[in-house]
Order: C-alpha cells, then structure tokens, then sequence
C-alpha cells in the first residue's frame, strides 16, 4: 500500500501532528455523501478548543461521530485526557467523572441526567484559522475502560504515540480492504469503545480513510448509510450487527469489505455474508488493554495471523502479549495455543474454563452449542458464583427462542451436552443486555436471571 502512517517513537518534548495529511483531502462524509475536508476539520477543532473550560480530562458522549472526532482533537489540542467508559449508561458515566474530579462532559445531544460541567459541541461548528494541530507525543490522550464481561471495568492509559503506532498496525491489518487514495468507513460500534476509537477514531486521523458521521445501528439505517459512500466502503461492525444485517436480507451496494471484532465471529456467519455480499469478512482481535494485534479471514481460517512485530508468549494463567505499541508486555486471560509458524488459535478464557465432578468444559463452547439450537436467536450461557447444596457453582443460560420454550431448548441440549453442563437454571427472554458493541457484562447478566427468577417464584 501506498498509505503511510507515521510511527516513530520521539522525546515527551516534541510536538507531532494530531492529524496525517491536510487541504481538501477528506476525513468524514456525512448523509448524502458530502466530504468534509481536513482543512474544515482543523478549523472546526481549534474553533471549539478555544471555547473548552481547563481541565486535565473531558468525557467525550457526542453521538454524532464527526462531532466526537472534532471534540477529541480539541480536547487533546488542550493537553486534556479523552475519558472512554465502558458504557453511556448515566450511573457509569457518574461513576468516572467521581473517580476523576477534574473533569467534564462533552456531548452534542441532550443529556439526562446532565452531568455537572457538560460543554454541549453544537450542531453548527465555528471555525478558526490558526497553526496545524499537534500535540505531544507521550503526551497521554485517552484512558480506556475494560466492558466488565468478566468482572470490574479497568482502565488504560494510551498515550498519542502508541495510537499512532497501533494505528500503523491496523493498516497493516487491514492491507487488501483499503483503497490506495481514500477508503470510505461506516461504522456501526461507538466511538467511545477502544475498537470504535481505533477503527473510525484514529484510522481517519492518522490513516488513508473517511469515516461516515452517523452511527447506523439497525440494518435498513446501516444499508442506508452504505449508499452514502461515493466509492465502495468499509464496514466496521460487530458479529450482533452482522447478524441482524444478513437476517434482514437487504440489498446493499458493493462493499471493500467487512471487518468485525468484540466477541467471536461464527465461521457460519462469515461464510454466509462473504456469499451475500462479495466481499472478505475479516475478524480483527485485540483488546481494550492492547488495542488490535491480529487478523484472520474468519470463513477459510480458525488460526489467527498477528500484525507485524507482534508475539505472544502463552503461560499459565493466560497469554503475554508483545506488540509495538505496548511500553510493556500485556497479559491477557485468553489461553491461545502458538503455532510454530506464530500464528496461534484461541483456546478460550482463563475463567471460561469449567471443571464440575472431574467434567471440562468451556462456557464459550457451552454457548456455541446453545447457539446452534434451530430456533435459537441469541443466547449465553454463565457460571453462577454461588455454590449449591453439594457445593457445585452450576451453569445459567439466557436465551432468547421465540418459538420455542425453555423444555425444548433443555432437551435440544440434552443431545449434545453432559448432563453436569445443563443449564439450571435457563430462563428464556426477550433479549439480551447486550452493550453498544454486543458484549454481555456480567453484573447485566446476573441482574436479568435475578429478575425472571423473581418472576418465577412470584
């Protein structure tokens, strides 16, 4: 490829650009196809920089994502940290700006409850000439949270430099999908969440792509913005999103392809949209901890390749994993098998692991199973904490059947699972709490069997 993304490590004392390329080159597109040029976008910027209150962070709620990438260049023009919580949920995001008093709200819609100190980016953006944008390369420009699928959020700093190294390693990830002027993107996952920020965040910034304003979650909004793109797009999404999109049977424009991260991706799905649409479907895999370090073509491969200079060092609690980007090795609790060549296979989570009267199992395998399930259009499968009589933590489903209940999906399972891995209880639902982008936190999960076991005894 021809596109250049720069990389180089320098001193905390330089200044380096906040944005790659510069003139009538476009960074976003917005309904209908109109391009907004990097020379608006950086007069846009310093416009709503000027107007921002000092203060070391900002949590950046713009739901319009042109509007998000114009307040996070603003916010780290003014040397000030880009808060990413792991939801929008009002009682989250009172929790962070708790933990981090010196801070305030960013949001372009109304917000309730408003949190105290919102700087609300209008609709309209004013402009203001000025010197290019930059900032410091060490300089630390946001803090991202873990979704607490497993557990308690954790955060993480990122500083400009490592964005800008990793950036360079998803261009590589995407090699074959990008165009070698400007790829058009739409995404459907937030920019809020480390793979939103990476792949239509940071890719725009510093990479040869324009990312679409919108946020198109539901699959007649995500066709539309498709059609928006003046050349064949990009879509970064989710296996939720793909799904639904695929169910709907709509016909979209020609795509440069589909990317997907934040939970696995059944080789079903991808086998079946790379037939609808004609295009690759390319999985991605990373983490809010190491943002993305591998890629695999999910229908034709279950081996993932990692991005250049990236290695992984399995160990007992889990695999490290060293990457350009990473000041230091990062240990993740997936437990991967390594090939001699380096490209390696998931073998599930520390804690998915299961071992009930001397069984084993994996509750990601558990939840494929209930997957397959004709009739079955979404479900989980979760190790309860506490212990029963005999002293066994038992296996929970939520499961999400329409046309089937809950003694169906028992016996269907019945036939291809132990019987010390039945889910008691399994509780059929109307929907999952899924997050933004698809994942399942526990405490969600937990409050949702709570309630239909209340339900039931009541």
């Amino acid at each position: 490829m021809s596109a250049v993304v720069e990389s180089t490590i320098v001193a905390l004392s330089s200044p380096v650009p906040l944005m790659h390329g510069a003139g009538a080159l476009p960074i976003a597109f917005d309904e209908g196809g109109h391009a907004i040029d990097r020379d608006t976008f950086a007069r846009h910027v310093r416009a709503l920089a000027a107007t921002l209150p000092a203060a070391r962070h900002a949590l950046n709620l713009c739901e319009d994502r042109y509007r998000y990438l114009v307040a996070f260049c603003a916010a780290a023009a003014r040397g000030q940290t880009t808060l990413m919580p792991p939801s929008r949920a009002p009682g989250v995001v009172e929790q962070v700006l708790a933990h981090y008093p010196d801070s305030y709200c960013l949001s372009d819609v109304d917000v309730s409850p408003e949190p105290a100190h919102c700087v609300h980016v209008p609709a309209l953006l004013q402009e203001l000439d000025g010197e290019p944008l930059t900032v410091e390369a060490q300089a630390c420009v946001a803090i991202g949270f873990t979704s607490g699928s497993t557990g308690q959020p954790r955060a993480y700093t990122k500083t400009w430099d490592s964005f800008r190294t990793s950036t360079a390693q998803n261009v590589a990830a995407l090699d074959g999908l990008l165009r070698e002027d400007v790829t058009h993107v739409i995404a459907t996952v937030p920019p809020q969440h480390m793979y939103g920020m990476e792949m239509s965040v940071l890719l725009p910034l510093l990479g040869p792509v324009a990312v679409h304003a919108a946020r198109p979650l539901f699959p007649a909004d995500v066709a539309r913005a498709l059609h928006d793109s003046p050349t064949p797009p990009l879509l970064i999404t989710t296996p939720v999103h793909l799904r639904a999109l695929v169910a709907s049977g709509l016909a979209l424009p020609p795509l440069a392809g589909i990317v997907s991260a934040t939970a696995p991706m059944p080789p079903e799905l991808a086998a079946e949209a790379e037939a609808r649409y004609g295009c690759e479907v390319r999985e991605v895999f990373g983490s809010t901890e190491t943002c993305v370090f591998a890629r695999r073509r999910t229908a034709r491969d279950a081996a993932w390749t990692p991005l250049p200079g990236v290695r992984l060092a399995p160990q007992p609690d889990g695999t490290a994993v060293h990457a350009p980007h990473l000041a230091e090795p990062v240990v993740l609790a997936d437990l991967m098998e390594v090939h001699a060549d380096g490209r390696f296979e998931l073998r599930g989570r520390n804690a998915d692991l299961l071992d009930i009267a001397g069984k084993r199992a994996s509750l990601g395998d558990l939840t494929r199973k209930l997957l397959a399930v004709p009739g079955v259009e979404d479900g989980v499968m979760f190790q309860l904490d506490a212990e029963d009589a005999i002293g066994v933590r038992r296996i929970a489903a939520l499961v999400v059947a329409p046309t089937l209940d809950e003694a169906a999906i028992q016996n269907a399972l019945r036939q291809q699972l132990d019987p010390v891995f039945l889910p008691r209880p399994l509780r059929r639902v109307d929907a999952l709490p899924r997050n933004e982008t698809g994942k399942l936190p526990r405490h969600a999960l937990e409050a949702m069997l709570h309630a239909h076991e209340s339900v039931a005894v009541s």
